[in-house]
């Protein structure tokens, strides 16, 4: 009689083993790969490779994949959606990021050192904190601001930025994506009439899904209504 309890115990163990899932998904409630909501918008996810002012993959990107809100991610849809009839794509570079990657950066900018041509041309390394470029807390740790340009899927290689990522299918924006300049500040005019109305055009159909741009850069932007205000969240940005 104990040797059947002892097989039932082990069958129903053996049972249960298989019918659990083989990995829980470590996102938070709340939380959604952008892809799973719209796979049609680009990602060009810079923190986790090399093409970035740290010249390193950042800590806490384990993976090239933008995570968001929900809210965030449906409302970056509906941008999506609407200028798809425009023969244009969103693309963006980065979107959740971990506080464990705020720190990373902040520790970096304390090295020191020389500008950086490409990404901060008139400031030492260890002003970037003070000059504003580089925040010790972020809005991205809370899930709902997007780092975000316009592609086209119809036209010519943009020109190469001066400062920032190069990007050769986005418009031109004046600066690529993260040049720590004045020339980022969203209203900066000495760019040429094509940049400046490309800026306008990214503001525009961003501020009608409901996001505010931060001045300072033109890429930048948060949901106003964003779920989690309050909190910023660590958990590192994975594939599944």
């Amino acid at each position: 009689m104990r040797d059947a309890i002892l097989r039932i115990g082990f069958c129903t163990l053996a049972i249960a083993a298989s019918a659990a899932p083989a990995h829980a998904d470590p996102l938070p409630a709340g939380f959604v790969r952008l892809a799973d909501i719209d796979p049609s918008i680009r990602q060009d996810i810079r923190y986790a490779g090399t093409e970035n002012f740290l010249h390193r993959k950042v800590t806490g990107y384990d993976a090239p994949v933008c995570i968001l809100t929900r809210q965030a991610a449906e409302a970056l849809a509906g941008v999506q959606q609407a200028i798809a009839a425009k023969d244009m794509t969103l693309t963006v570079f980065d979107c959740y990021r971990p506080a464990r990657a705020v720190a990373d950066m902040v520790g970096w900018t304390a090295e020191g050192g020389p500008q950086d041509r490409q990404w901060y041309p008139k400031v030492r390394r260890g002003d970037l904190i003070a000059k504003g470029y580089i925040g010790e807390l972020s809005s991205h740790s809370r899930g709902s601001t997007v780092d975000v340009a316009i592609a086209s899927t119809d036209h010519d290689a943009s020109p190469t930025p001066a400062c920032g990522a190069v990007d050769a299918d986005t418009l031109d924006f004046g600066t690529g994506f993260d040049c720590f300049d004045p020339t980022s500040e969203t209203a900066h005019r000495p760019h040429g009439t094509e940049a400046a109305a490309n800026r306008k055009l990214l503001v525009d159909v961003m501020r009608a899904a409901g996001f505010k741009n931060y001045a300072r850069e033109w890429w930048h932007f948060t949901l106003q209504h964003e779920p989690f205000a309050k909190e910023r969240f660590d958990f590192p940005v994975s594939a599944e």
